[in-house]
């Protein structure tokens, strides 16, 4: 067998057994086949695609290129949500501890954010002394206390993706659908969880920008998925606008604890209500979305979800009275009012240009080794669809004296305001397998 002729098969749209993508991923892993052919076969997948079976046998591969991750002292029903990535994203923040009232848990790895998009990790490190769990044995003890538990990715976890991708990177294949949904799924499959929810963000501050590609990832996703035999649902969720109403990762902690208390935006408790009801449905523990939404909104109203959350916070090594004190978060010195040039709705909020906006204030990192400021970020004091009057807040940016034009001008071009009415954004776009 030689890699030659795995590449020609592909190229030419014939199908790869087990073997022939095995051998493959072996030799390259073990650096007997060199970055120019695999290569040739990554560009001969972007034009080609993969079927459902080799996407099996490629991801599996690649899960099993490294540790996998289960956790059998732990006792209740696990759920792994995961994000493509978006802008005022701090759905695990909240969602965890409702999953941890409701008698689930989450276990998962997050990463930090890079780019326009925040990372769970750098939102809870805004508390002082938090530390998020260093062995599985913590994670297990703060999963059957809390229901929440977080750790960082690890190179040991699926090591062909992070060659892979690295390649990819150069080559300009990392938009391919199947290898996008072999990166993802195979770092979910490595990792134990009894239900899979996926959130596949679309527009403007998201990977996939139009809607027609983020169903054709998540269909993909969710087909990988059932061919693993895991219990999986996908959804397309809105981020052509920030999600809620705050970017920057302690203005973001604040309006996910908000949330926890009943006061948050409504399309962030739209779609946190929406996720842990899934959640519910996958167990068996409610037939339906409106029913679960109902158990949410109990341990919501009676302060079990919020109180986990706290228990997380103090379980981690943070001071757990920040969810009633929101000074002890870091705290920008100095905010700025942007305001509407004239009459009209909000027509455009573009995530991504926000979401830049507020990694130059210093919320996000442009090299992953940047020492990100978690104090500032900015608020969204309308959102798309709302009625404005000339001089009207629409963002309020907090920032420690670093408010450069540029930033105001990359605002500038992120807001539209049209003198026609514009209606209101949903925040859930489609469910697949739901």
């Amino acid at each position: 067998m030689r890699a030659v002729d795995i590449i020609q098969k592909k190229r030419d749209k014939e199908i790869l057994t087990k073997e022939e993508i095995n051998f493959l991923l072996e030799e390259y892993l073990e650096g007997n086949t060199p970055d120019y052919q695999m290569s040739s076969f990554l560009m001969a997948v972007y034009f080609n695609g993969m079927t459902t079976e080799e996407l099996k046998y490629f991801t599996e591969k690649m899960i099993y290129s490294g540790d996998t991750i289960d956790f059998p002292g732990t006792h209740k029903f696990l759920v792994d949500k995961h994000s493509t990535g978006g802008v005022g994203d701090k759905t695990t923040i909240a969602l965890a501890p409702i999953f941890g009232a409701l008698g689930m848990g989450t276990a998962k790895l997050s990463g930090k954010g890079l780019g326009h998009t925040g990372g769970t990790i750098d939102k809870f490190e805004s508390i002082e002394g938090f530390k998020f769990s260093r062995t599985k044995e913590e994670l297990i003890k703060l999963v059957n206390e809390t229901g929440t538990g977080i750790m960082g990715y690890s190179d040991k976890i699926v090591p062909l993706d992070k060659k892979l991708y690295s390649l990819r990177d150069v080559t300009a294949t990392v938009p391919s659908i199947p290898l996008i949904a072999s990166s993802i799924m195979g770092k979910k499959l490595a990792v134990h969880a009894d239900a899979i929810i996926l959130d596949v963000k679309v527009g403007s501050g998201a990977f996939m920008k139009n809607i027609d590609e983020a169903r054709e990832l998540a269909e993909t996703m969710y087909e990988l998925g059932k061919a693993f035999d895991r219990n999986i649902v996908c959804f397309l969720t809105n981020m052509d606008q920030p999600l809620g109403e705050a970017v920057g990762n302690s203005l973001e902690m604040i309006e996910a604890i908000e949330t926890l208390k009943g006061n948050g935006p409504e399309d962030f408790t739209d779609l946190i209500y929406t996720l842990a009801s899934q959640a519910l449905v996958m167990k068996g523990d409610t037939a339906d979305l409106e029913s679960g939404k109902q158990k949410v909104r109990k341990v919501i109203e009676n302060g079990q979800a919020l109180d986990m959350l706290r228990k997380f916070i103090k379980g981690s090594g943070g001071n757990p009275s920040v969810c009633d004190d929101y000074s002890l978060l870091p705290k920008a010195k100095e905010k700025d009012v942007f305001r509407a040039t004239k009459d009209g709705y909000i027509e455009h909020l573009n995530a991504e240009l926000i979401g830049r906006a507020a990694m130059m204030l210093g919320a996000g990192r442009a090299t992953k080794d940047d020492i990100i400021d978690h104090s500032v970020g900015i608020i969204m004091c309308s959102k798309v669809g709302d009625k404005l009057e000339k001089g009207a807040a629409i963002l309020e940016i907090f920032h420690n004296g670093n408010l450069r034009d540029e930033v105001l001008e990359t605002l500038a071009e992120a807001v539209v305001i049209s003198e026609e009415k514009i209606d209101k954004q949903e925040i859930i776009l489609e469910i697949i397998g739901g």
